[in-house]
């Protein structure tokens, strides 16, 4: 009998990643969707490697908690994945961002605790490390680095503020309830995925690769391969001696860093030139992600997270 696992969340690019790599190693997972009629959400999942065998789907709402029970009950361990983004204009922040990914949170945490889940990995975000302005200056930005909930609230940075908050969440009811959580904390995940639709890191990067200039100034922080990020997840829950938070990026850069460096692969795209320090006061650093390569992650670099991600938007049509 194989461990049984949940992820929310599963139909997304990091989401479908983790559950590859699950089935891989020979788990069985309960994979969330918002709605198991919409062959978007489930013909990539379904078509998996593995999943014939060892996939179950669950029709899940972030705010409807027997929704949650169903999905996570006969499971050893929970990754929680599901969490509402969209970079675009946001009309109602409370409605659209922050309950479902707070009390979503807290939902599935309870859910957890009540049937007996072993351990639960919540996906963060360097969204909540960043922007924080009151960091010391010379001080390169690490797991105890928190975002400025006041300045995001204030620049209406409200899917930063649904990560922070969320993830404060789920530390106060670990800490109240005795659930073991650990966390981490993906820079920008790009490179090829599995599912037909775009996520909002990839769709930066399809729009810079289209000439969009804006420096993504509080957003960026570095990059990671979508293999990577799902890796991290699977190691700190497979290594019990993971605790706390766990920045996953290849190296902490800028996004004129990472701009430039696309612009040198493929001139034949129209990739806007940015100044080199596109966030201002942040400093660079190689293996900022030192606690996950600890446990043994081998990071892809830029380079190669670069390439993958322009043949994967190729082979999908995004561009020619």
């Amino acid at each position: 009998m194989s461990e049984v696992v949940c992820v929310t969340g599963a139909s997304g690019c990091i989401g479908s990643w983790v559950v590859h790599l699950l089935l891989l190693r020979g788990y069985t997972v309960h994979a969330t969707v918002q709605n198991l009629k919409n062959e978007k959400e489930i013909n990539h999942l379904e078509s998996l490697e593995g999943a014939k065998e060892r996939l179950r789907l669950f029709q899940m709402d972030l705010l409807d908690y027997e929704s949650i029970v169903a999905a996570i009950s006969g499971c050893a361990g929970v990754f929680h994945l599901a969490s509402p983004n969209n970079v675009d204009e946001v009309q109602d922040p409370q409605k659209e961002l922050l309950d479902p990914a707070v009390k979503g949170t807290v939902n599935v945490l309870t859910a957890a605790k009540e049937i007996g889940v072993g351990r639960v990995v919540v996906t963060s975000s360097i969204s909540a490390i960043m922007p924080s302005p009151n960091w010391p200056a010379d001080k390169v930005k690490n797991e105890e680095c928190w975002t400025d909930e006041e300045y995001c609230r204030q620049n209406g940075l409200w899917y930063t503020l649904s990560k922070t908050l969320a993830e404060k969440a789920a530390w106060e009811f670990a800490k109240e309830k005795g659930l073991d959580v650990v966390v981490v904390n993906p820079g920008t995940a790009l490179g090829p995925f599995f599912c037909p639709t775009i996520n909002a890191s990839m769709l930066m990067f399809l729009r810079l690769l289209q000439g969009c200039a804006d420096p993504y100034e509080n957003l960026f922080m570095g990059c990671a391969h979508f293999k990577n990020v799902a890796l991290a997840h699977i190691l700190v829950y497979e290594n019990k001696s993971a605790r706390g938070r766990h920045l996953c990026v290849e190296a902490i850069t800028h996004y004129g860093d990472f701009a430039s460096k696309v612009a040198e692969l493929y001139p034949e795209y129209n990739v806007p030139r940015f100044p080199r320090d596109t966030q201002p006061g942040l400093l660079r650093a190689k293996n900022a992600a030192k606690k996950l390569i600890d446990l043994g992650l081998e990071f892809i670099p830029m380079e190669q997270i670069i390439k993958d991600s322009v043949d994967c938007l190729k082979s999908k049509g995004f561009i020619s």
